[in-house]
């Protein structure tokens, strides 16, 4: 006997899910965006930056962690849900440094695409300025801690996809930082440009060199249309 669908509501919105999605998935797959920058739909979430928190039934909750139930009320855009997320966003720009007009990443960073579509002006909260440094000691990659937003993707990759542990956190609070499992810096790892862990990092902190200008700015993802746009227009043909 089929297991009976799960339907539950987004603001307002109904969406039915299957057995074992998390509410991001169904809400993906419906084609309603929840803003997000650690989850990746290629690696197992690990709730680590909390942009996706929703109100679900009444209480906050990380809507790529939390699976989805049968009558289950989720809200995703209200006013404050958008102002707290804008918050984590603008604290993310001080307390690394992110130079946006002239980022490798411009256009293609999924963190200045997510200031865009909060309305994000300019931070409300004081530049912290810390001082990191580069790590070229690779052929093909080169780490830039300024960058760094420690969303985790890239120790989820390279631990679930790519068999290694190039990558982890050290340190606890401000103080934490990426790291990887070599004394002498990313060259000394097994690391390798056809990693996963190469490929998911939502800023510039891993980058593939000789890569960076194949598409030119003003023709990247988020130039020719806001992030999410991918996800809502399966809702809009849906409803075509």
């Amino acid at each position: 006997m089929a297991a009976s669908p799960i339907r539950f509501s987004i603001d307002g919105i109904a969406v039915e899910a299957t057995e074992g999605q998390s509410v991001i998935e169904a809400c993906d797959a419906a084609g309603i965006y929840i803003p997000r920058l650690c989850y990746h739909p290629d690696l197992e979430p690990s709730g680590t930056c909390r942009v996706c928190t929703c109100k679900i039934n009444g209480r906050n909750g990380a809507a790529c962690v939390t699976p989805a139930s049968h009558g289950m009320i989720v809200e995703n855009e209200t006013p404050q849900l958008t102002d707290d997320r804008r918050t984590l966003i603008e604290m993310l720009f001080v307390e690394g440094n992110h130079p946006c007009p002239y980022c490798v990443a411009s256009g293609d960073c999924e963190l200045q695409a997510l200031g865009y579509r909060l309305g994000m002006v300019a931070p409300r909260l004081p530049y912290q300025w810390p001082k990191h440094t580069i790590d070229a000691t690779h052929p093909d990659i080169y780490l830039d801690h300024e960058r760094c937003i420690l969303c985790a993707r890239c120790i989820v990759a390279s631990r679930m996809q790519d068999g290694k542990t190039i990558f982890g956190f050290e340190g606890r609070g401000i103080a934490m930082r990426l790291n990887v499992d070599a004394t002498g810096g990313l060259g000394a790892t097994q690391m390798a440009a056809i990693d996963k862990a190469a490929r998911v990092c939502p800023v510039a902190c891993i980058v593939i060199k000789n890569d960076s200008y194949r598409v030119p700015n003003g023709e990247r993802r988020f130039d020719i249309a806001p992030i999410g746009s991918d996800i809502e227009a399966k809702r809009k043909q849906a409803a075509s």
